[in-house]
């Protein structure tokens, strides 16, 4: 993927794609993110959780997400701590704790610096190793975009906006 080719996938995000190309492609090809309909589809997602690489911290508090046994927030101040975060939003302790074992060989790092997932290099790397570590690249390659939606954000928030993101991302892949 060039430069050209994210700005044209994502129109709004200006500036930040420059800033986004490497890390970006480099978290793709470690984690097989690596045909156009694969890429098409992770990059639509990215698109949407991002808002087109604008957010790397969920703008809400997380306090929606406190007491969430199924995210593995248990703790009091876990909502807050571990809101989403890099560019699909990982979301609760215990998938913090298995992208900072995944991503750094470290359980802790991340549940002790949730904040790492904003600079750029981890951004990218935690939505590419989401993806992977739920088999998207399978969904990706037969088109599956609905179901990679539900994955992704657990039920199909803003999917008008990925869909039309996954359509431009295909065009200009192909």
């Amino acid at each position: 993927m060039t430069l050209d080719q994210l700005r044209q996938i994502m129109p709004y995000a200006g500036q930040r794609a420059a800033r986004y190309i490497l890390p970006l492609t480099a978290a793709m090809a470690e984690f097989g993110i690596d045909t156009p309909l694969r890429q098409a589809a992770f990059l639509a997602q990215v698109a949407h959780e991002s808002g087109s690489l604008r957010y790397v911290r969920e703008i809400a508090d997380g306090s929606a997400y406190e007491g969430r046994a199924d995210l593995g927030n248990t703790e009091p101040g876990d909502g807050q701590r571990f809101k989403g975060r890099g560019l699909i939003q990982i979301t609760g302790r215990a998938n913090y704790r298995a992208a900072s074992l995944a991503l750094f060989g470290d359980e802790m790092l991340l549940l002790k610096h949730p904040q790492l997932l904003e600079e750029d290099v981890p951004a990218c790397r935690s939505a590419a190793w989401f993806w992977w570590s739920r088999g998207l690249n399978t969904l990706a390659d037969t088109g599956q975009f609905r179901t990679i939606t539900r994955k992704i954000n657990g039920g199909f928030n803003g999917y008008a906006d990925r869909l039309a993101s996954w359509e431009r991302a295909k065009g200009v892949l192909a």
